[in-house]
């Protein structure tokens, strides 16, 4: 779908918080696991967080579907045959729309414009399948392995314009087994991923 995002008929089941919960966006670009994990993380009722809006620049994203039936704004706007500015402002203007203070990529597979970088400075986190500042960019788990290394791991850090490059939050290493494959390992992986992403950016937003 595209245009102003959608709202599911399904009301949100939200606990009752004590202060104002910080308003998250999350991009994404596929079945959106973590975007899962940081959703269901919120329903605690002492998660400063919740999440106001799930956006994709792919409008057959599995993790829509998935919002939507828990109740969250959607917006989706495929870039293809766009100016990368051009989907970028697009994407920036659904998400200040839905009251978001915060965004969180979540398998988000664009490289993002300075622009956009910049206008959501300090307020921009990102997931990454390695232990950074090692394997910025793809094929993490295959570099890992072919470097002989003792683990894998997943980093959340804050966005700036330099890939994979900004301060990190926080950390989770993942032992390599024997006979790892890249897909076996990125498994392991990614349930660390689901357990750290919500944890770094509840104490974020909780910081601030």
């Amino acid at each position: 779908m595209t245009g102003a995002p959608a709202k599911s008929g399904n009301p949100r089941i939200l606990p009752e918080a004590s202060h104002p919960r910080a308003k998250i966006a999350v991009l994404i670009s596929g079945s959106g696991t973590n975007m899962a994990a940081l959703l269901y993380a919120s329903r605690d009722a002492d998660c400063p967080y919740e999440i106001v809006l799930v956006a994709s620049n792919d409008p057959a994203a599995k993790g829509l579907a998935l919002a939507r039936g828990e109740g969250v704004a959607t917006f989706a706007l495929s870039h293809k045959g766009m100016p990368r500015e051009d989907h970028d402002a697009a994407m920036d203007a659904a998400v200040r729309a839905s009251g978001a203070e915060w965004i969180a990529l979540a398998g988000y597979m664009r490289i993002l414009t300075e622009g956009f970088v910049s206008g959501w400075q300090g307020r921009m986190v990102n997931i990454h399948p390695s232990l950074l500042p090692k394997y910025p960019g793809l094929h993490t788990h295959e570099r890992a392995l072919e470097a002989g290394d003792s683990h894998g791991g997943c980093s959340v850090h804050l966005v700036t314009t330099v890939l994979d490059d900004g301060p990190i939050l926080g950390q989770t290493p993942v032992a390599v087994l024997p006979g790892d494959t890249p897909d076996t390992l990125a498994a392991r992986v990614l349930i660390a991923e689901h357990q750290l992403y919500s944890r770094c950016l509840a104490a974020l937003v909780s910081a601030r």
